[in-house]
């Protein structure tokens, strides 16, 4: 387990995808926020989630 700060899921309540503009989850073991209907997991680092497209991660709609 990292020292990084724990995301805080209230948070979650206000963030939405950046492409869709539909709600995300959130994957505490990856550390990321993500949107299953533009298959991107962003980031969170450091406690802060990265919402830049550019930052996303790629995901198989298996995942």
């Amino acid at each position: 387990m990292t020292d990084a700060p724990l995301f805080d899921r209230h948070m979650l309540e206000a963030l939405v995808c950046p492409v869709t503009h539909t709600t995300l989850s959130y994957d505490a073991q990856a550390q990321e926020l993500v949107s299953r209907v533009a298959g991107l997991a962003f980031p969170i680092r450091s406690g802060i989630p990265i919402m830049l497209i550019d930052e996303a991660r790629q995901i198989r709609a298996d995942d």
